[in-house]
């Protein structure tokens, strides 16, 4: 009756896998919020946007307005020769003029004739007409900054999105671990009150000698693979702590009470079909996005070489007033015929080698980007097609695995049944548990690998963010 009663105790048991919750599960949630915030590959992503920030800064500075001051005077035996102080406000415009405005003072008894005596003013502009109307350096730069803060937060989503993928599948590796140690303590447990009983049946008569040893060491096997599974798992604990780190940017290790959460198993499907997978890798992977903001950054850069071509024209007009008003007469006539000063500066390059040799690396640098990019298209959409093959293919074989330790399980009960009739041997059952065992494991490795292979799916489609 003892063993009548524990058969069906045992199976109970296998028929109700359910791994034991301790104190604290730690969620698969929670976890990547912690490595994005605070693992310092995350850190260092979010530190590109602050740096291509900083280059759009670095590039508004050029429009800048600028104050300018100049004092050349000289005295010789005496004698002033000449005295020259200019103070000038120039402020660029982010249109290509450069607008300015300021007031002399110059003097001495043998200044240069082209310098009005005295105090005066002025107000003037310096525009390019040909070449720089349309784009200089100044709004390249800016361009390209702001294109860079775009293209850097693509580096950074890229590299978090990689980091996630290693953060990932060191939880579930760290799942499976701890999943074959629960399993060997389940059957070690069982196998512990089996000899039990067997040990009490062969002092009463009713079990042979033979089924004691065969009961004992499949108790030795399996306190051996736990052993092994321990290890296994506190390695995988430890490999787990490389992504474990606080708001102050310090490592600690993995309570010994924390365990994975198992519930995150029944997640494994992936809601988008693989052509919508597809069209999300080649239009909004990170990488992909990437490439798109460095052409665009080179489209600027082909824009401004493609300046080179023209002839420099630019025209420089001041007007010019007595004293310190130089707007003060703007309305007379007389004074916008008479008080200007105006120039020219232009050139052109005979040979434009400068130019075409520039606009052409320009363009070969557009070319080589559109064929790595393309490249990186064909390479996106085969790692979203591997991935979420291999899922559909662990789904499959995990519900065959799954059905396959169902027989098992009815093998191993009929075999307990008929070896409490006297029928059967320990050997055998010992046998049949050792296959249901081995199915076991599969499941086990099964279940990560399947979601696992979800997550490198939304990894390749560029949605681990």
């Amino acid at each position: 009756m003892k063993i009548v009663f524990f058969t069906s105790i045992l199976f109970m048991c296998f028929q109700n896998v359910v791994l034991a919750q301790p104190d604290t599960v730690f969620s698969l949630n929670n976890y990547l919020q912690g490595v994005k915030q605070y693992h310092p590959i995350a850190r260092v992503a979010n530190l590109f946007i602050q740096g291509a920030e900083a280059e759009i800064r670095s590039a508004k500075g050029e429009f800048d307005p600028n104050i300018l001051y100049t004092n050349y005077q000289k005295t010789f035996n005496s004698t002033n020769y000449f005295y020259y102080n200019n103070t000038e406000l120039k402020i660029p415009l982010p249109i290509g003029i450069d607008v300015k405005a300021g007031v002399e003072d110059n003097g001495g008894n043998y200044i240069t004739r082209e310098v009005t005596t005295g105090q005066t003013s002025y107000i003037g502009a310096e525009v390019a007409v040909l070449k720089g109307l349309l784009i200089d350096k100044r709004r390249a730069a800016l361009q390209q900054a702001k294109i860079l803060a775009k293209q850097s937060l693509q580096q950074r989503n890229a590299a978090v999105n990689d980091l996630l993928l290693d953060a990932v599948m060191r939880y579930w590796q760290w799942y499976g671990a701890y999943a074959q140690k629960k399993m060997y303590e389940q059957f070690l447990n069982i196998a512990n009150n089996r000899l039990r009983l067997i040990i009490i049946a062969y002092q009463q008569g009713d079990k042979s000698v033979a089924d004691t040893i065969e009961a004992n060491a499949q108790v030795l096997n399996y306190a051996v693979l736990l052993n092994e599974s321990t290890a296994k798992l506190n390695k995988a604990g430890f490999e787990l702590t490389d992504f474990l780190w606080d708001e102050n940017g310090m490592p600690y290790l993995l309570p010994e009470h924390f365990i994975p959460d198992t519930t995150a198993l029944l997640d494994y499907f992936i809601p988008l079909q693989l052509n919508d997978l597809l069209n999300i890798a080649s239009t909004n992977h990170p990488e992909i996005k990437e490439y798109t903001y460095k052409l665009d950054g080179l489209e600027v850069e082909r824009k401004l070489k493609w300046q080179s071509f023209l002839p420099t024209l630019n025209l420089k007009a001041n007007l010019l007033n007595k004293g310190y008003n130089a707007l003060y007469k703007v309305n007379d006539i007389a004074f916008l015929e008479n008080n200007y000063k105006f120039g020219v500066d232009f050139k052109v390059p005979l040979f434009l080698r400068t130019a075409r040799g520039d606009y052409q690396k320009t363009k070969i640098k557009i070319e080589q980007t559109r064929l790595g990019l393309t490249a990186k298209k064909w390479q996106l959409q085969n790692k979203v097609s591997t991935y979420y093959n291999q899922n559909r293919l662990y789904a499959a074989q995990l519900q065959q695995v799954t059905d396959l330790t169902k027989s098992f399980e009815t093998l191993l009960r009929n075999e307990l049944l008929k070896f409490n009739n006297g029928e059967s041997s320990m050997f055998l059952i010992n046998t049949r548990e050792g296959k249901l065992l081995e199915t076991r494991q599969k499941m086990i490795d099964l279940q990560t690998k399947l979601i696992i292979s979800k997550f490198q799916t939304e990894w390749a489609a560029g949605l681990l963010l």
